[in-house]
């Protein structure tokens, strides 16, 4: 898959986007992992995107690079998208790192990006201890 239909392909992806779709670019057992979730399989894969329409009102992935190199791509991407019920939009950066087997499907896919400050700082008291933990590590 070249570099400009993997970047359609996620800045395309919506709440329609099929099983199909998914099987078309990932391989059959796709290995994927996030700071959340990690599993093996094109249909876990599209249940964990599935599941994020259900959890953010209007989620969607800008690709800011891809860089290829034989049969590994980088995808640093901005992830936009608003808490249920809220106006204000929220976005954070990340990477990816897919890797394709001989048939051109991405048969594995491991985001990259700061759970800490993106998910874990915006709740309350959790929030208020990490803010504190990294100013302590920080010189």
């Amino acid at each position: 898959m070249n570099t400009q239909a993997l970047k359609t392909f996620f800045e395309t992806l919506n709440q329609e986007t099929t099983l199909q779709a998914f099987a078309e670019i990932y391989a059959r057992d796709v290995y994927f992992k996030d700071p959340f979730n990690q599993t093996h399989g094109v249909p876990e894969v599209y249940e964990i995107f599935q599941e994020m329409y259900t959890k953010l009102d209007a989620p969607r992935f800008e690709v800011l690079e891809c860089v290829a190199m034989g049969q590994i791509t980088y995808v640093k991407w901005r992830f936009i998208f608003c808490f249920k019920g809220k106006s204000e939009e929220q976005g954070f950066e990340g990477v990816s790192r897919m890797q394709y087997n001989d048939e051109n499907k991405i048969s594995s896919h491991i985001d990259y990006w700061d759970a800490a400050e993106h998910v874990y700082e915006k709740i309350p008291l959790l929030g208020s201890i990490i803010r504190l933990i990294k100013r302590k590590i920080a010189k």
